[in-house]
């Protein structure tokens, strides 16, 4: 099924005309099949501004295993010139939650960045009060939403400023950081960013881990190897969430489901999720889940194997320091480490992605929801500015979780 909305189809057509010119788009269509917009988002994604986790093969895999599971509502809003060519296309998904209806970008918290996939030109043309217009219309295309909930947005990419971003109401919780690869300059790369002590223990805990016997780095590209890997990804992730008393978010078969289907990858075209191990004895100690776009690397989750006495060695350490190696080679000029503070990124990146949140409300039920999710957000993250008050926080939010019936959003 799906809906097409044209802009101004209740002006005159000479007024029409005068619109487009200034604000730069014709018409705005809304369909809730993502295989009707698939040539138009190659394209798009080829020549324009998308991140790893707006790419067709990103997308597509999670709505047919993890949106087709939780019965998700999906939207994919196509904005185009007067001559109908994609100007820019936002993949949406419908939530309700609180008795609000809202559209937000599709992927959660399995999606490090959330955007929309812009021509380059458009993107730029587009001011506040533009994209205000843009999505108020379409809010009208779509129907029956109450407000756009944009969270972890990057304030811009490539270079330009992300749209969407400019409506934002503060910054996000957390930013990412990401680290400018020197193609074929691998030792030089970590030179600039890791300090001289870094360096060091890293040669130590290296130095240690070889003791342990043989190793390599794999990286999983037939169905045997993507089975393997993420059985021990899967096992890894939910000994440490046992481990923390903590609800493993990818214990739901429908993420196995996606990871998997995603890193086999369409017939004649690179997977869009590549899956590492680094294995000592052909078993695997650690694990990386990561997704790549164009010449930018975005890691997605990373775990290692705590009853192995190699664990001491920080495994999943040495095995993303080798990855951004083999990155470096390939000529890929970005490698992030996705949202969220962690020693390791910190060590190992020398720069972050600021990432900021838009709540843009169209009725007055959006309005009461926008206000409420914008308090949420500044108070995560002024709690993720505070050490004691982030121990605090989780020591609660895991008793809250433990307890039967309750499950905590945040």
């Amino acid at each position: 099924m799906s809906a097409l909305a044209a802009s101004a189809s209740e002006l005159p057509a000479d007024a029409v005309s005068q619109q487009t010119g200034i604000r730069g788009w014709s018409r705005i269509c809304v369909s809730s099949e993502v295989g009707e917009l698939e040539a138009d988002w190659r394209l798009l994604e080829a020549t324009g501004l998308t991140t790893p986790y707006q790419a067709y093969d990103w997308i597509r895999p999670f709505i047919e295993t993890v949106g087709r599971a939780s019965a998700m509502s999906f939207r994919f809003v196509r904005i185009c010139d007067g001559e109908g060519k994609a100007l820019a296309l936002l993949p949406l998904v419908i939530t309700r939650r609180h008795g609000t209806r809202f559209a937000e970008f599709i992927g959660g918290k399995h999606a490090n960045y959330h955007m929309g996939i812009y021509r380059p030109d458009f993107a730029e043309a587009l001011d506040a009060d533009m994209t205000r217009l843009l999505l108020s219309e379409i809010g009208a295309a779509i129907g029956g939403i109450d407000a756009f909930v944009f969270v972890n947005q990057p304030t811009h990419w490539q270079g330009i400023h992300n749209p969407t971003a400019r409506l934002a109401a503060g910054a996000s919780p957390s930013p990412a950081y990401k680290l400018a690869l020197q193609p074929n300059d691998c030792d030089g790369t970590l030179r600039r960013s890791m300090s001289k002590h870094a360096r060091k223990k890293l040669t130590t805990k290296r130095n240690r881990f070889a003791e342990f016997g043989p190793s390599e780095l794999v990286q999983a590209q037939d169905e045997p190897t993507v089975e393997r890997v993420l059985d021990a990804f899967l096992a890894q992730k939910a000994a440490r969430f046992a481990q923390l008393r903590l609800p493993d978010p990818f214990a739901d078969p429908a993420i196995r489901a996606f990871l998997r289907q995603a890193a086999l990858g369409s017939p004649g075209r690179p997977p869009v999720v590549e899956l590492y191990s680094l294995d000592l004895d052909g078993l695997s100690v650690a694990t990386y889940v990561g997704a790549v776009q164009g010449s930018r690397f975005s890691g997605m989750a990373t775990s290692f194997d705590l009853d192995t006495a190699a664990a001491r060695t920080s495994p999943g350490e040495l095995l993303l320091v080798e990855l951004i190696k083999r990155k470096c080679r390939d000529g890929l000029t970005m490698f992030d480490l996705g949202v969220g503070e962690a020693r390791y990124k910190t060590t190992i990146c020398d720069d972050r992605d600021d990432l900021v949140d838009t709540f843009l409300p169209l009725t007055g039920k959006g309005r009461a929801y926008a206000g409420f999710s914008r308090f949420k957000r500044a108070l995560k993250r002024r709690i993720k500015a505070s050490p004691l008050a982030l121990k605090a926080s989780l020591r609660v939010l895991g008793w809250l979780r433990r307890r039967p019936g309750n499950a905590p959003e945040d």
